[in-house]
């Protein structure tokens, strides 16, 4: 088994895990705020940028349930990922003068790729919901 596909199966588990947790909710309006921002995040990121899209997810945490727990999401797997921002706040950490250029290009490639994962989940277990 190679280490890529190792990390792959962890990011698959991680996110099922984000989207089991919404699932079992019961709240229909926050499972499809969740599904809608799961799916164009990606985009959002290549169009707007990281730190842009963190930003503004952060900025409706407080009105929309869905937002909260999609930047908790997305934030936790990267500060998860990157050497000495563990228990730290993704948005914090990635506008730190500390933080290099290579540091922020690798936050973003690891939000990507988890994003891959959620969005595949949301599809499979929230929009097949009937």
């Amino acid at each position: 088994m190679s280490i890529k596909q190792t990390m792959e199966q962890f990011r698959a588990r991680r996110a099922q895990e984000c989207v089991m947790a919404i699932k079992r909710t019961g709240d229909d309006k926050m499972r499809r705020e969740y599904s809608s921002l799961a799916r164009s995040a990606p985009a959002d990121i290549q169009s707007n940028g990281l730190g842009q899209t963190l930003a503004f997810w952060r900025s409706k945490r407080e009105k929309g349930e869905a937002h909260r727990c999609i930047y908790s999401h997305v934030g936790n797997w990267i500060c998860d990922r990157m050497p000495g921002w563990k228990n730290g706040d993704v948005l914090t950490k990635l506008i730190d003068e500390e933080t290099s250029v290579s540091d922020y290009r690798r936050a973003g490639e690891e939000a990507m790729s988890f994003l891959v994962w959620l969005k595949r989940f949301v599809e499979a277990e929230i929009e097949t919901e009937g």
